[in-house]
């Protein structure tokens, strides 16, 4: 299964989870390694360009990735808080990620965006044993259109 990461050129390589776990986000907790990913690139530029500084247009590219899909955990809508999508994140979806990074039951965590409900991002646990599976399919520079800025 493909998923799609923008990031900065930098790190387009580096699948540690150590940014995540560095700042901590919506899925996980400060401390906690993971990869943030989406089934698009379409939502993985929305999902970039909501946590990129407003003056800040860092070089990006894409990163294409290759995950097993035989180790996939589902969180739909129905079986998140009413306010799950809010910004800041409501505390209890980080606190269910952490049980299952924790219990390392699947590799993958797909969950609904909050920016597109319908839309999908896979959270990569790398503490889990088929993580070393997961491959990088391809690498290409990012063209970042300044209007969606505006």
């Amino acid at each position: 299964m493909k998923a799609f990461r923008i990031t900065g050129t930098k790190y387009a390589d580096d699948l540690s989870g150590y940014g995540a776990a560095l700042a901590g986000g919506r899925w996980n907790k400060k401390g906690s390694r993971v990869v943030y990913s989406g089934e698009s690139e379409e939502i993985a530029l929305l999902e970039t360009i909501v946590h990129t500084p407003q003056m800040l247009i860092p070089k990006l590219s894409v990163v294409t990735l290759d995950i097993p899909e035989n180790s996939i955990t589902e969180v739909s809508p129905s079986q998140l808080p009413d306010n799950w999508f809010d910004y800041p994140a409501p505390a209890i979806l980080a606190e269910i990620s952490e049980r299952w990074i924790t219990e390392k039951s699947s590799l993958v965590l797909k969950v609904p965006s909050s920016i597109i409900h319908t839309a999908r991002n896979y959270i990569l646990n790398c503490l889990h044993k088929d993580f070393k599976k997961v491959t990088i399919l391809e690498i290409k520079d990012f063209y970042f259109d300044t209007r969606l800025r505006k």
